[in-house]
């Protein structure tokens, strides 16, 4: 923390990218303390990359620092990235795992940055964030992105479409699956996926079918399919592990293998589900 502020600007930014990289590869290291430090780092860069560094992190006390950051921060891309990392705490939110207050206090602030005239970075970030709750605003948020006509906005409403995990943004996730623009078909194809969308397996099949230069797209498509499930998906998966030599292919597709696995055991679960009688019904036969 001495010694911090003079090192090179370049080296600061870099030594917290291989800790952001280090920490995606391996959830048992653990970079909070120099993250929390480096929020108040003079480089814009690299308090971004702190806040990104700490989106794991589920800890409380990080709510009034992402806020701070949100609200003061001179630099769109900070407070475009305090606004991603207040999604962590809009999702443990709805599932009461934070305080109510402290969930509120989030959703107020991201709901005014987003109706803010704030630059449409920020604000498309912050609904991003709104994509996970509930509040009954929130979808005609997202009906608005989606609707605007702005290739960049839409990504954005696919994005919380896909957080939402809710069946009413299947027809409208569907129709962007064909998209002339290869980010917009990207969200679209995730969000299919997070909706756990039945109707999507046909069409990402074309799309695999058809071939695309686009690896994102590509691992994508693979992944919502192993989200989705059903007919075909594990032969598509297998078909393709046997016919690649790229070692990063390989280890994603056998990773795609492990996810279906855990999609067919919870959708096996559901099955043999049997609802447990009511005991007053029994009296009543």
């Amino acid at each position: 923390e001495e010694i911090w502020p003079d090192i090179w600007t370049e080296r600061r930014r870099g030594l917290l990218e291989d800790m952001e990289h280090l920490a995606e590869n391996d959830t048992l290291l653990f970079f909070d303390h120099v993250a929390i430090m480096c929020l108040r780092d003079e480089d814009p860069v690299a308090r971004a990359t702190a806040i990104r560094l700490l989106w794991q992190s589920h800890k409380e006390k990080l709510v009034p620092l992402f806020l701070n950051l949100l609200k003061e921060d001179p630099e769109a891309i900070v407070r475009a990235a305090a606004a991603t990392g207040l999604g962590m705490f809009v999702y443990l939110g709805e599932l009461e795992e934070i305080k109510e207050s402290t969930y509120k206090t989030v959703l107020k602030n991201l709901i005014q940055v987003h109706e803010s005239a704030d630059d449409p970075l920020v604000r498309r970030r912050a609904l991003e964030s709104l994509g996970y709750t509930s509040h009954p605003d929130i979808p005609a948020f997202i009906q608005r992105a989606y609707d605007s006509n702005d290739e960049e906005w839409l990504q954005s409403a696919l994005f919380a479409m896909g957080r939402s995990f809710n069946e009413r943004w299947t027809p409208s996730v569907l129709r962007m699956i064909d998209h002339p623009d290869n980010l917009v078909r990207y969200e679209a194809v995730r969000a299919a996926g997070e909706l756990e969308a039945e109707d999507a397996r046909e069409p990402i099949f074309n799309l695999l079918e058809e071939g695309t230069d686009d690896i994102d797209l590509y691992f994508a498509a693979i992944w919502s399919l192993t989200k989705i499930g059903g007919e075909g998906v594990r032969q598509l998966i297998e078909m393709n592990l046997e016919e690649t030599d790229d070692p990063d292919e390989i280890q994603f597709l056998e990773e795609a293998l492990e996810n279906l696995n855990f999609t067919e055991q919870i959708n096996l679960f559901d099955m043999m589900y049997i609802e447990e009688d009511d005991p007053d019904e029994w009296d009543d036969e």
